[in-house]
């Protein structure tokens, strides 16, 4: 039978990264392609007594159908712990609880995009996000990063010239892929464009926590005074992935047409995994957690940086990241970035090409995104040594 895809589906295609990633399951390959948390990162034991607690305790209302917006005590937690913590969410916004923050991107484009509408995101930026705004076909339009955020003069320039933009897509925290941070003066700059060119802003926050040197920098949605800041925010940095919770805090009347649209989609985020983020918020010292992995990824990232200066300095130009989960560089100008990426494949270490990050998936680059926190300190040891070894035989 030959099947007919739609044209949304047809349109997306695989990039470079995935050819590398498919020797991720390779025996023996020491991976900084991936993003995933540090396994000792997880408080495993903390959600096995909770886990049996609930089913225990109550088991129909943890295997129940929920409400779409959320596990009622969870999003007042969440609610709480965003004012008190973050200045997050005013009285004008209102919380979803979400299966991963993924979901928010695809809640944001389902209900604020039209067809060919346009979405501003940095350039680069999360391959996910990306993929989801292409599958709604929209149409994306980059906005150069630089070290301390997304050029602001770039953006005032798309603003006049893109035809109609619905929102800015941006992470200012340890930015995905490029680890760059916005400074405040940036994010005070985004948010007053915003305001001059009636402009709804996507904040992306997933890494916020894993801050691991300087001092935390106030999210673009505490600047929110007329309701144009959609925040997504997650639980899989800093509890567990493979629990899909997230969460977003929005305009009311936005949040009301999400609940619709994730209606259409889950139902509902895991009854079972509410709860249990719940509890863990509520019975659990969650700040000395964030300590706790915040050490383990600050050792991590500055054994990666360490190596990678004695190692690869003059060949891998970067800037050293303060917290987050990725590594982002430059190759010398004549080296073949994919070539360099296949080499090191063969060599058995996985690193992410940086064109798969571009909103044009046709664009050249010349950088590599490399993750610190998935591999042992021994594999990043090995990893950044055979990294040396392609290059010298790239050089040579």
């Amino acid at each position: 039978m030959q099947y007919r895809f739609s044209q949304k589906i047809s349109a997306l295609k695989p990039s470079a990264i995935r050819e590398i990633l498919k020797a991720a399951s390779v025996p023996g390959l020491i991976s900084f392609a991936a993003g995933n948390p540090a396994p000792e990162a997880f408080p495993v034991e903390e959600v096995k007594q909770i886990t049996a607690d609930i089913l225990a305790q109550i088991p129909i209302a943890a295997l129940q159908y929920g409400v779409t917006e959320g596990y009622e005590p969870l999003i007042e937690t969440v609610c709480g712990w965003l004012r008190r913590d973050y200045n997050i969410g005013g009285d004008g916004d209102a919380v979803i609880i979400t299966s991963g923050a993924q979901q928010v991107m695809d809640l944001t484009c389902k209900v604020l995009c039209d067809e060919g509408d346009t979405v501003l995101c940095e350039d680069p930026s999360f391959i996910g996000s990306l993929n989801c705004f292409r599958a709604y076909n929209a149409k994306l339009a980059g906005i150069p990063i630089e070290p301390d955020g997304l050029n602001p003069d770039a953006l005032k320039n798309a603003l006049k010239s893109e035809k109609n933009i619905r929102y800015l897509y941006t992470i200012p925290n340890f930015q995905n892929p490029t680890g760059a941070t916005m400074s405040l003066e940036k994010r005070r700059a985004v948010y007053a464009l915003a305001q001059q060119y009636d402009l709804m802003i996507l904040e992306d926050n997933p890494y916020g926590d894993l801050r691991v040197t300087g001092e935390d920098i106030p999210a673009i949605k505490t600047l929110d005074t007329d309701g144009r800041v959609i925040y997504a925010g997650s639980f899989s940095k800093i509890l567990a992935p493979g629990l899909r919770a997230g969460f977003c805090v929005a305009p009311a009347e936005i949040a009301a047409k999400m609940t619709v649209g994730k209606q259409t989609g889950d139902v509902h985020t895991s009854m079972l995994t509410q709860m249990i983020v719940h509890a863990w918020l509520t019975q659990y010292d969650v700040h000395a957690h964030i300590s706790k992995i915040q050490a383990v990824y600050r050792r991590k990232l500055n054994l990666m940086c360490d190596l990678l200066d004695e190692k690869l300095g003059g060949f891998f130009s970067y800037v050293r990241p303060q917290g987050g989960l990725f590594v982002w560089g430059s190759l010398p100008t004549g080296v073949d970035m994919l070539a360099y990426c296949k080499a090191c494949t063969e060599k058995h270490v996985a690193v992410v090409p940086g064109s798969a990050f571009l909103a044009d998936p046709n664009g050249m680059s010349t950088c590599i995104r490399l993750n610190f926190s998935t591999p042992t300190d021994g594999q990043i040891r090995t990893g950044v040594a055979l990294m040396r070894e392609v290059a010298d035989e790239l050089e040579n």
